[in-house]
């Protein structure tokens, strides 16, 4: 055991000391992976035979999402510390659904969801819970919102979010049972924003419709630009209509942290619900998101049941949720991992400021990224540095936006395919863009300029 998890250590050690040399992106068809990896026999094999064969035909056919030039999609660079912490959560393979099985370890996910809770400016009595992902996160917030404000299921009820938001948003009002007409997406103004007049429009409309609005969903860095909706102006129409209020802040709502971050984000803790990853922002490996409330009791609201009362085989468990939290109760999941403990080890063993200082470096980074490509005559910046994310696209000069688009499609296969670096595209008032997200703690202006130019080559069709 010593031995083979020593290997395991030594595999990841050297992945990240040579990440920077490899390419950022291999992909292999099934078929050869196939051919390579085997089938399952009756027999034993070796641990040594199985981890050569994970190192050598496995882990080498990924896009390393921590790779430190991979600026597409949201970066995972997830640290060596949060790796072991995973190790040990496995290892001791801790049951965190409730305090029952795991005090220790639910002492250290209710001090990690408070740090969480108090850099997002909630007050006293707010709380959390620690899920897979941004996706689930939101899933989370909006299920209790519609328990608290609607009592359940309603027809007629109306949920508001900007045509920036999240596709994660629409799955998970389709998983809750919303129809789409029950969706209704508002308008945006010149800076990719929710624009709080077209809401207000749109509110007044639904309720003279008999309709009965709920919920409004407000974005804290959408993936798409790093646009931050008008919290703070979002959260006062809430107020007005009695509308909860739930924050997509599931990529920008750690750089509260950091003081420009903060800025960037005001009204965050004016939010009811929010939605954060730390796999994103706090460098965390995959998976841990988390649910953040303003009121834990809405929590246990929305997801305690219990059919069996006394006669359930977790009556014990539940005789203690007058004492202790019982996780189980404050979300989907009976079974859940012990997630907190990669992030808390984390925070502990760095210290909030290297976190604070690595979210302000990718903020910065993104705008001498932006200054870079303003100074560059073959780039039109498509949309500002916001919260580490800035797009562009050729200059139009006399093409047309269809041409640009192709264009850009042809860059971003051939940067692929040249493992470099990985940047994707995204669509901006119907143009498609190159985009840049920069939060990787180890991605330098150098490299981003030669990726740049290679991107200006490709473009060119060179």
């Amino acid at each position: 055991m010593r031995a083979f998890g020593h290997r395991v250590v030594d595999m990841i050690v050297d992945h990240v000391e040579t990440l920077r040399d490899r390419k950022v992106s291999v992909q292999v068809p099934r078929a050869e992976l196939d051919a390579r990896l085997g089938s399952f026999t009756d027999a034993p094999a070796s641990p040594d035979a199985v981890l050569d064969l994970v190192e050598r035909d496995v882990l080498s056919a990924i896009t390393a999402v921590d790779h430190p030039r991979f600026y597409a999609f949201v970066p995972g660079p997830g640290g060596f510390v949060g790796a072991m912490g995973d190790a040990l959560a496995a290892g001791f393979n801790v049951f965190a659904g409730h305090w029952l099985a795991a005090s220790g370890p639910g002492a250290v996910e209710l001090q990690t969801i408070e740090f969480l809770c108090n850099a997002c400016g909630l007050p006293p009595g707010a709380g959390g819970l620690f899920v897979s992902g941004g996706s689930m996160a939101n899933l989370s917030g909006l299920a209790t919102a519609r328990t608290v404000k609607l009592g359940g299921p309603d027809a007629s009820a109306v949920v508001y979010l900007s045509d920036q938001a999240h596709s994660s948003i629409a799955k998970g009002l389709r998983v809750l049972g919303f129809a789409s007409s029950q969706v209704r997406e508002v308008a945006c103004d010149a800076n990719l924003r929710m624009d709080v007049a077209a809401l207000e429009r749109a509110i007044a409309e639904d309720r003279q419709g008999g309709r009965r609005p709920f919920c409004v969903v407000a974005s804290a860095g959408t993936t798409n630009t790093g646009a931050v909706d008008p919290l703070r102006a979002i959260a006062v129409s809430c107020r007005a209509h009695d509308l909860w209020m739930h924050v997509d802040g599931a990529y920008g709502a750690a750089a509260t942290l950091a003081d420009r971050g903060r800025a960037a984000l005001d009204g965050l803790d004016l939010a009811d619900s929010i939605a954060l990853d730390p796999h994103k922002w706090l460098f965390q490996p995959f998976e841990i998101g988390c649910v953040l409330v303003r009121d834990l009791r809405h929590l246990r609201q929305s997801f305690s049941v219990h059919p069996e009362d006394n006669a359930s085989y977790l009556a014990d468990v539940g005789r203690m949720a007058e004492r202790e939290v019982v996780f189980y109760e404050h979300g989907i999941q009976l079974t859940r991992a012990f997630r907190a403990l990669k992030l808390w080890m984390s925070l502990r063993i760095f210290g909030i400021a290297a976190f604070r200082a690595a979210i302000d470096r990718g903020i910065r980074l993104a705008e001498d990224t932006e200054h870079l490509l303003r100074a560059d005559g073959r780039w039109d910046v498509v949309t500002p540095a916001q919260l580490a994310v800035v797009t562009f696209a050729p200059r139009l000069g006399n093409a047309g936006v269809a041409a640009s688009n192709a264009r850009v499609e042809r860059a971003v296969e051939r940067l692929t395919a040249d493992g470099y670096a990985m940047v994707t595209s995204t669509q901006v008032r119907d143009r498609t863009v190159l985009r840049f997200c920069l939060i990787h703690p180890d991605a330098r202006i150098e490299e981003v300029r030669e990726t740049a130019n290679r991107l200006a080559t490709y473009c060119s069709g060179d």
